[in-house]
């Protein structure tokens, strides 16, 4: 049973004695720790001092006892790494951290002799068994205060590494500020630790002004560091960010390499910005850096995303006229990527042969982009060509290969072969895509096949795919047309159920299908509904609404939906779902990588 001392306060009694013992003289020091928590605590540590003429010079080992009695209470394991100090020195670490952590204020006996022998290697070890940054960083402040002699580097170090790991950026920023103030100058392995964390946790403002804070004190920073800054700061689009930073520490001792202007290029490019990306490009010979194939590559493949297709074959060239880099397939594919895309195959295949005969394999993304070129502009006997042909290189098609030759038949009208190949794609165990069900669903309403359409999308239910409103608005219009409103509205249930909302063109089909059949109050309640979700309908939805009410005899309803979007409304000026028709997918969705 606890007493009543075990709610109270330990309290430290010193006792301080001297004795001798033959050839030793002892200094005593007791403190007595009484109850707290379950844990009683009795600690005697003995100063043996020895006589020179018995053994060697004359030397002090302090020898710390600890008496300790567990009630329910527990105690914290010493670190693996403790037999890094001596074994006297391990003991007398417990002793601080007892003291420390079951005692506060420290009394008069217990501060002076803390005072006397505390150590930075001690300090450290402290920190250390105490395990846990917080306390750590308290004992820190407490040895600052109160201690006069310089900090170990390590402890800092060891405090700042586990704050970041556990998140608390700030923490290891004040640590940082400790360190500075103490005269410490932190090395290039630190720093790179403290920017790479900061970075990874999207603390980039706090990284800079890291950055900046070092700078003043001519501390050169690496430029492994600040590269892996700038390409966190890319993989977050903070590319302008990035790009500003790279300015700001340009005249800081910081000179860039390759991989500097790499991380800009790429950024710049996935951002569409390809004409500043260039400006990087030719800038790179200012600062002795000569573009890799990995710069060619990023810059050819952001010109062709911009449709700039013959400048990207023109750097494509300018590679093959270099002795120190050479194109490889990511550089010919990028190209002919870029070719397919605005139809342009003849130039296409010419570089594809021209890729093969200089030695260079094609990949199976290479075929896919050649397989998807055709089938867009319904040469479907060159893509075939293509997928006969991927064999021999040994290329193994996978879903993207089927879904582009499945949209380039369904293009032409061939349904039935479209069919064909998702049986083939099945027979080898290939799972289709989302695109693989929205292009075969969209090609079977387009010939007026509803019941089979409604098979796929049972179909897609069992598949592990997130649905997109677009797989499932062909469907929707197909039997609103048939006049079969009621599948129509069963098919939105079923899609809600499973997480995908309707989008405005689900919304536009559905009220426009039940003014169609006079069904006035359900295309009200169904626009209701689409404001209420916070879609906004556009004029085509607005007029065609109008218009039946008018004709139904509803001219104060009319008059509301007018009302309506003449206040709240932002609509467009189109009189037609040119983009976002109904009867059809985006046939622009991007089929091949």
């Amino acid at each position: 049973m606890k007493s009543s001392e075990f709610n109270q306060k330990p309290n430290f009694e010193p006792r301080v004695g001297n004795r001798k013992l033959g050839y030793f003289q002892v200094e005593i020091f007791g403190c007595l720790i009484r109850p707290r928590n379950g844990v009683g605590l009795h600690m005697t540590l003995f100063s043996f001092t020895t006589r020179a003429s018995r053994v060697r010079a004359a030397s002090k080992v302090f020898i710390p006892r600890c008496h300790i009695h567990f009630h329910g209470g527990s105690h914290p394991q010493g670190s693996k790494e403790a037999n890094v100090v001596q074994k006297h020195e391990a003991w007398f670490v417990k002793v601080v951290c007892t003291l420390f952590v079951y005692s506060q204020p420290l009394d008069d006996g217990c501060f002076g002799y803390l005072s006397k022998n505390l150590t930075p290697l001690i300090e450290f070890e402290a920190v250390k068994w105490l395990n846990n940054p917080a306390q750590g960083l308290k004992f820190l402040e407490f040895s600052r205060i109160n201690f006069d002699f310089t900090h170990s580097f390590w402890t800092y170090d060891l405090l700042m590494r586990s704050f970041c790991r556990i998140g608390l950026h700030d923490s290891a920023k004040l640590v940082f500020d400790y360190m500075k103030s103490d005269g410490h100058l932190p090395d290039g392995t630190v720093l790179g630790f403290l920017i790479s964390s900061f970075g990874r946790a999207g603390e980039f403002g706090m990284a800079k002004k890291l950055l900046a804070e070092v700078q003043s004190d001519e501390v050169l920073v690496s430029i492994f560091a600040l590269n892996n800054l700038l390409n966190m700061m890319v993989k977050q689009n903070k590319v302008e960010e990035a790009v500003s930073l790279y300015k700001e520490n340009l005249g800081s001792n910081f000179y860039p390499d390759t991989w500097t202007f790499n991380i800009l290029i790429r950024g710049l490019c996935i951002g569409g910005k390809v004409d500043q990306a260039f400006e990087f490009f030719n800038d790179m010979k200012n600062f002795g850096c000569s573009p890799d194939i990995v710069t060619y590559n990023t810059i050819i493949n952001g010109l062709c995303r911009a449709n700039e297709v013959d400048s990207g074959h023109c750097l494509l060239n300018e590679i093959q006229s270099r002795d120190d880099c050479s194109p490889n397939v990511v550089t010919y594919t990028s190209v002919i990527s870029g070719y397919c895309k605005l139809g342009k195959m003849e130039e296409a295949s010419a570089l594809f042969d021209e890729m093969v005969n200089s030695g260079t394999e094609p990949s199976v993304v290479t075929f896919n982009v050649l397989i998807d070129g055709f089938g867009k502009v319904g040469d479907m006997v060159s893509a075939k060509s293509m997928y006969e042909k991927m064999v021999s290189f040994g290329c193994i098609a996978d879903v993207v290969t089927f879904t582009s030759l499945i949209d380039g038949y369904s293009r032409i009208g061939d349904v039935n072969q479209s069919l064909q190949l998702w049986n083939a794609m099945k027979a080898r165990n290939i799972p289709p895509n989302v695109y693989t069900f929205a292009i075969t669903i969209n090609a079977l309403c387009k010939e007026n096949r509803l019941h089979e359409a409604r098979e796929f999308l049972r179909e897609l239910q069992c598949r592990n795919i997130v649905p997109k409103p677009f797989i499932f608005n062909p469907v929707i219009d197909g039997f609103c047309k048939a006049g079969n409103l009621d599948e129509a509205n069963l098919i939105v249930m079923e899609m809600e159920k499973q997480n995908c909302h309707p989008d405005k063109v689900t919304f536009t089909i559905l009220i426009i299908g039940h003014c169609m059949k006079g069904r006035m109050l359900e295309a009200i309640s169904i626009f209701d509904k689409m404001l209420s979700v916070g879609c906004t309908p556009d004029g085509v939805t607005i007029h065609s609404l109008i218009s039946c009410l008018l004709k139904a005899g509803m001219p104060n309803e009319a008059h509301r939906i007018s009302t309506i979007a003449s206040q709240d409304m932002k609509l467009t000026s189109s009189s037609s779902l040119d983009n976002n028709a109904p009867l059809r997918i985006n046939r622009g969705v991007p089929v091949a990588a």
